[in-house]
């Protein structure tokens, strides 16, 4: 018995379906029923009955699979213990600007807890992503939309926005804004990101239609706080920019139509100590 005949097993138990199993196992469909034959063959016992919708297993089928998800756990493990030593134990883990909060912190702290040494890797403005793709980083903490072609990722954090004026602007101190309350401001945006990230966090079009009046661009979270402070424009931001970028010549309200921001954890597939993290990230949520 292979661990590979395990990972076809778990994957056909998961889908239900032999054809959706093999697409997402990257083999052909009856590649996939060749190996399973042979496994039943080899177990001695039949392990899934076929449905109008696809397969289910057997009393047997579901012991088995069970037992399956043990020993690749168990495997995984291994191949993470395995990791440690060759690369040294190092995860490097991207994130922007206030990542997903406390939890970027306490997951690291964690791992690090577990002989494991993670070095975080600050990027600006949608490089994060980038980075993952292109391997700079084994795991990334995404402010989405993002693309992530060719990454396994999970959504961890969700958290409203807000935006950031100077201290004595006419919205500062306002329970909440709307974005059409906005409209007139110069916004500070830039061009280092891809336009459906820009537009994203501009929210454009507005509700009304409209598009926003375009201020400044910035090239990263710093130039654009000092050129909202000085009053050349104001900013859309997380809520939690506001605890981690706090300064006394900026105020920060609420936005109340405006989407949530999502942050994906993201990481490339076939690393087993980003695997490792993935799982102390969704253990933390």
């Amino acid at each position: 018995m292979e661990l590979r005949q395990l990972r076809y097993l778990a994957a056909i138990g998961e889908h239900g379906n032999l054809g959706r199993a093999a697409k997402a196992l990257y083999v052909s469909q009856p590649a996939l029923s060749y190996a399973l034959k042979r496994l039943e063959a080899e177990l001695g016992v039949r392990l899934f009955d076929r449905t109008p919708a696809g397969v289910a297993p057997t009393a047997a089928g579901s012991e088995v699979l069970a037992a399956a998800a043990d020993a690749l756990a168990a495997a995984d493990r291994v191949a993470a213990a395995a990791e440690r030593h060759k690369t040294g134990g190092v995860l490097r883990v991207g994130f922007e600007a206030s990542g997903a909060g406390e939890l970027t912190t306490r997951a690291r702290a964690e791992l690090a807890r577990r002989g494991f040494r993670v070095v975080p890797k600050r990027f600006d403005w949608g490089g994060e992503a980038a980075a993952l793709r292109q391997g700079a980083v084994d795991a990334a903490f995404v402010w989405l939309p993002a693309d992530l072609d060719g990454c396994e990722s999970v959504v961890v954090r969700t958290e409203p926005r807000v935006v950031g004026v100077p201290v004595g602007h006419r919205l500062a101190g306002r329970d909440s804004v709307t974005v059409d309350e906005t409209n007139t401001e110069p916004l500070m945006w830039t061009d280092k990101a891809p336009h459906a990230w820009v537009d994203w966090w501009a929210v454009n079009p507005r509700p009304d239609g409209t598009e926003p009046v375009w201020g400044p661009k910035n090239d990263n979270v710093e130039e654009m706080l000092e050129q909202v402070a000085e009053g050349a424009a104001v900013c859309f931001a997380p809520a939690s920019m506001a605890a981690y970028y706090a300064r006394p010549d900026l105020a920060w309200v609420p936005l109340a139509d405006a989407e949530p921001l999502r942050v994906a954890l993201a990481w490339r597939p076939g690393n087993p100590l980003a695997e490792e993290f993935a799982a102390v990230v969704r253990s933390l949520m």
